[in-house]
């Protein structure tokens, strides 16, 4: 973890992918996050609102067995858990989108 203190959500967006380095990290990532939005969804068009519980533990348990087994760092959301929710979803969609190649080579993660 880095010992700056970030103090915009930009300045920490950097660090949040340097923080995902790995594409197995990053690949762990999309998959929690594709499991909340789904969750959501369905717990939306449902009806069925115990759904949203699961929500967080899909989320979290991919991205934390990522940090702690494949990253080998702490994950960011101890430190900033808004930034970290914000920028999950950020990367998420770029990298839907295919666009967060250009993201990762200014934040100086080399593309493996």
């Amino acid at each position: 973890m880095s010992a700056e203190r970030y103090t915009t959500f930009a300045a920490f967006w950097p660090f949040y992918l340097r923080e995902h380095a790995r594409p197995g990290t990053r690949a762990l990532h999309y998959v929690g996050t594709t499991l909340v939005v789904a969750l959501g969804i369905t717990a939306l068009a449902t009806g069925k609102f115990l759904l949203f519980a699961a929500m967080p533990v899909a989320g979290y348990l991919f991205a934390w067995v990522a940090h702690f087994t494949h990253e080998k760092n702490r994950p960011a959301t101890f430190t900033y858990p808004l930034w970290s929710l914000r920028a999950d979803f950020r990367m998420w969609w770029l990298w839907l989108t295919r666009r967060l190649g250009p993201e990762l080579d200014a934040a100086g993660v080399a593309r493996r």
